[in-house]
């Protein structure tokens, strides 16, 4: 689903709400996220997941057009990890075994 799907499908469910309006929330909810991961912040959202910043150390790469070694500088990455609901939800054949097992 890409963010202007995702506005659609809003504006959708919420005939109350302008697509304009729609469109504001889900930059809002974005821009949030986007601003507490850069502040060194951790956002979850239950059921759904947690998103975090990780740091990745310098290194040396590789160019793979040329195979020529590169420096690669420390950064840091935007990280997801799956909440426990969203991983039950996409995985139901997983949750009938362990259910059936207790």
């Amino acid at each position: 689903m890409t963010k202007s799907e995702l506005i659609l499908k809003l504006a959708e469910l919420n005939p109350h709400l302008y697509q304009s309006h729609a469109e504001k929330i889900v930059d809002t909810v974005f821009e949030e996220i986007t601003s507490a991961l850069s502040s060194g912040k951790r956002v979850e959202l239950r059921g759904f997941g947690a998103f975090s910043v990780k740091e990745r150390k310098a290194r040396t790469g590789r160019n793979p057009r040329t195979g020529e070694s590169v420096e690669v500088e420390a950064k840091a990455i935007p990280f997801f990890k799956i909440g426990k609901k969203m991983h039950e939800r996409l995985n139901p054949e997983n949750n009938n075994k362990e259910s059936s097992a207790e």
